[in-house]
């Protein structure tokens, strides 16, 4: 996968930056490692939502590598690390991008110019396809965090999206769920 290319900008509570680490960098609240480099960064209201580091590229590349072909939806534009990436397969004819937040869109959306992109202003969770639409495959990517709170919401969507579409998945879902089960192990009847 390739990492994105936006220059700095901010719009609304929306902020791109670019950032650069010399040591390797451990990060305690999502166990992840983050190797030398210079990355891109997206954050709101001065919080991290995304970036293109290495193990955020991991997280969507079952989606970009192996599921992305033909017709597809992706819900949440994020910094366009994976619209980009689908775009670079020849096997993607059209991509529609839900994205709930309009400065976001003005922000990030004019640097995928590319005739196959329909990004619309929706809600992933009130968005309804066009009557008879089926997609080869759905990416769910709208939380800002792994975390198991965001379970019922993947729930929620792989059932409304499953008439639309044959494969879907969901941002970290996995993680999410192996976390879920080592918290009902610790705490056992008490979560």
């Amino acid at each position: 996968m390739e990492k994105v290319n936006l220059p700095d900008m901010s719009k609304g509570a929306w902020k791109i930056d670019h950032f650069t680490v010399t040591g390797k960098e451990f990060q305690p609240f999502s166990s992840r490692t983050v190797p030398p480099g210079t990355y891109t960064r997206l954050a709101r209201g001065g919080k991290l939502v995304m970036s293109d580091t290495p193990d955020e590229m991991r997280d969507h590349l079952p989606f970009v590598t192996h599921a992305a072909y033909g017709s597809i939806l992706i819900n949440g534009l994020g910094l366009g690390m994976v619209l980009k990436n689908v775009l670079l397969r020849k096997e993607i004819t059209d991509v529609t991008v839900i994205e709930i937040d309009r400065d976001l869109i003005y922000l990030v959306g004019p640097h995928y110019n590319d005739k196959r992109v329909t990004i619309l202003c929706a809600d992933a969770f009130t968005f309804k396809p066009p009557k008879g639409k089926r997609y080869n495959a759905v990416w769910h990517d709208i939380w800002d965090d792994i975390c198991t709170d965001n379970l019922d919401q993947m729930k929620y969507l792989h059932r409304k999206y499953g008439h639309y579409t044959g494969w879907q998945g969901s941002w970290c879902r996995g993680l999410c769920e192996l976390q879920l089960k080592k918290e009902r192990k610790l705490f056992g009847g008490w979560y």
